[in-house]
């Protein structure tokens, strides 16, 4: 219970240990006090206006929703499969363990105990490297620009994939290339390609031959890039109180959709050398470098740490909430689906290898051609494949909103923040603040859309997911374990949680997982490759100065807020140094409520930090 207002007019001092407050030190426990009642719902702007998950499953959906995307059905099986089948899974599973647990445990703490999006909860953190909460902000932004495209491409197959024929399984459409088209696989025969090729080639992209020729716009797809983002807009238009409730649904059916496909891909012919192609174990990929890398830079990216989606996500939750249980969640159900659909993607691969009678190794392919080249083609030659390739390109489009709804509630949480109360006075409702950042997200993704949108979609791609991403997920995890420190997350967890972090948590918070991100970082500085699309173009000069200024658009906020923070301070410059260093947050237990008079503490009460 709260303190009545009696005791704010009374002269005795009242203090408060361990949730409970006396009278005086050895006068006996009065009623508890609620600690959870007098903490924010939001820090930024009004107590009462920031909302909570309606019930802990929403959140944990939700995470999952966000950390099992696109990449987990087209990334992750051909990695594994060229990384070295089942001996991959070795250093995936210890790059879990050491580097993905641990650093997803840490930016839900964050996100959980400041209830703030990445900008603030930073800057609260390390007030020297605030700028890497505004550089997660931007780089989310910008993925989800051209993110939602992928969505559109989805939602074109769908609604083709209701024809008696699918159009991309015969060579005698319009857009045809007959003198070099193929039904089927061609192989190895260079000059011949596959007509599903042709179909997203030259009817769904109408691509050109270069990023230098833009082409005009493809109307089909604008329309339903707008289709798109309506969608996502009445997904995330009243906050975690409505994609609370679709992820019951979105987070869910892709589970359903794979388990489904598993079982009628295993009863086709061939579908158990594609299995065991996928698994084999090639030991002595070990003893490359870059299969370490590889598995440490999937986990990275596949449960999105540094993208700032996790923080925001969890500063919705309950200041009790039990994270650590959230954590393991949602980092095995993400590593199980990844396994779970590369079964299903190799089943369906060995089928097509059987049928057109080539190695597994000519079809398989990473990226958006397996599931918008390799499987249309699949389902071509597969019984019921009306029934099937719906389904499929449903899942694709489930799939891809959780991780979009993420992306975009990271800027509202932001905004709202930052600067809620004034933006409010303007746009008087959160729902038009929503509306606003996807309107700006759908007007950005605009030259993805055009004929030669596709350079430019991979072109992004390159700089923002692998560059750019990076540089922050190293500055962030600097920031956090080695200048915040260990102790005071353990504070911030035995707040939460009642106990402190295992030695597991904090020996990979100390070391293991800082090398291991400083590993990827000097690996992707060392192996840099320019941008290129397909296996023949690359990109000129200036397309690799656009892409270099993008991954600048968030990088460039990381040494601009330490500059600024430093020259803000007073004293020597070691002196400015240190003090930016600082973190902010309170860590006393009641000290870290707001102001007294918002949540009715007289000031007659005294707190006692308990030892």
């Amino acid at each position: 219970m709260g303190v009545g207002s009696e005791n704010a007019a009374s002269t005795t001092k009242l203090y408060i240990r361990h949730g409970v407050y006396k009278e005086d030190a050895n006068i006996a426990l009065k009623a508890p006090l609620n600690v959870e009642g007098m903490l924010p719902k939001k820090v930024g702007h009004t107590t009462a206006e920031r909302a909570i998950w309606g019930r802990r499953l929403e959140f944990v959906l939700a995470s999952v929703g966000y950390a099992v995307g696109l990449g987990n059905v087209w990334r992750f099986p051909y990695l594994c499969y060229r990384s070295g089948g089942g001996a991959f899974l070795i250093p995936y599973f210890l790059m879990l363990f050491l580097c993905g647990i641990p650093l997803l445990f840490m930016e839900f703490a964050i996100g959980q105990y400041t209830r703030l999006g990445p900008v603030h909860a930073l800057a609260k953190i390390c007030p020297l490297f605030k700028g890497v909460g505004i550089a997660t902000v931007v780089i989310s932004f910008v993925l989800c620009t051209y993110y939602n495209v992928l969505m559109s491409w989805a939602l074109y197959y769908f609604f083709n994939s209701f024809r008696a024929n699918f159009p991309w399984q015969s060579c005698n459409n319009t857009w045809n290339a007959v003198g070099n088209c193929s039904i089927g696989f061609p192989g190895n025969t260079t000059h011949l390609h596959s007509a599903s090729q042709q179909y997203f080639d030259h009817r769904l992209l109408e691509i050109t031959n270069g990023i230098e020729e833009a082409g005009g716009l493809r109307w089909e797809l604008f329309g339903i890039l707008i289709l798109a983002w309506v969608i996502v807009y009445f997904c995330i238009f009243k906050g975690v109180k409505s994609t609370g409730k679709v992820v019951y649904f979105t987070a869910t059916f892709p589970y359903f959709m794979l388990l489904v496909l598993l079982i009628n891909n295993v009863q086709l012919p061939g579908a158990k050398n594609g299995m065991l192609y996928f698994l084999k174990p090639k030991w002595s990929k070990l003893l490359d470098v870059q299969v370490w890398v590889n598995a440490a830079a999937q986990v990275f990216n596949s449960i999105g740490i540094g993208f700032g989606t996790m923080i925001s996500m969890a500063s919705y939750n309950k200041f009790n909430n039990n994270i650590l249980r959230d954590t393991l969640i949602v980092s095995l159900a993400n590593s199980a689906t990844s396994i779970l659909a590369g079964f299903v993607i190799f089943s369906a691969i060995g089928y097509m290898a059987h049928v057109h009678n080539l190695p597994v190794d000519n079809i398989a392919t990473d990226g958006p051609g397996l599931v918008f080249v390799v499987y249309p083609e699949v389902f071509s030659t597969m019984p019921l494949p009306q029934l099937w390739a719906p389904l499929f390109f449903f899942m694709l489009l489930c799939l891809g909103l959780d991780s979009q709804f993420a992306m975009v509630e990271v800027a509202v949480t932001s905004i709202m923040d930052g600067c809620g109360p004034k933006v409010l006075r303007v746009l008087k409702r959160q729902e038009i603040i929503v509306l606003a950042v996807c309107v700006i997200g759908f007007l950005l993704g605009i030259p993805h859309i055009t004929k030669g949108g596709m350079y430019v979609f991979q072109l992004m791609d390159h700089y923002t997911a692998v560059v750019s991403l990076t540089f922050l997920a190293f500055f962030e995890v600097l920031a956090v374990c080695w200048i915040f420190g260990l102790r005071r997350m353990t504070i911030m967890i035995k707040r939460m949680l009642g106990k402190a972090p295992n030695i597991y948590f904090r020996s990979c918070w100390m070391f293991f997982s800082p090398v291991l991100v400083l590993g990827i970082l000097i690996s992707s500085i060392v192996q840099y490759t320019p941008a290129r699309y397909g296996k023949s173009y690359t990109y000129p000069v200036w397309a690799e100065v656009v892409g270099w200024g993008i991954s600048l658009v968030s990088i460039i906020w990381i040494p601009l807020g330490a500059l600024q923070e430093i020259c803000r301070n007073k004293g020597t410059l070691m002196q400015r140094i240190k003090t930016a260093m600082t973190p902010t947050i309170e860590l006393d237990p009641v000290n870290h409520l707001p102001e007294r008079q918002r949540v009715g503490i007289p000031e007659s009460v005294v707190f006692i930090t308990p030892l």
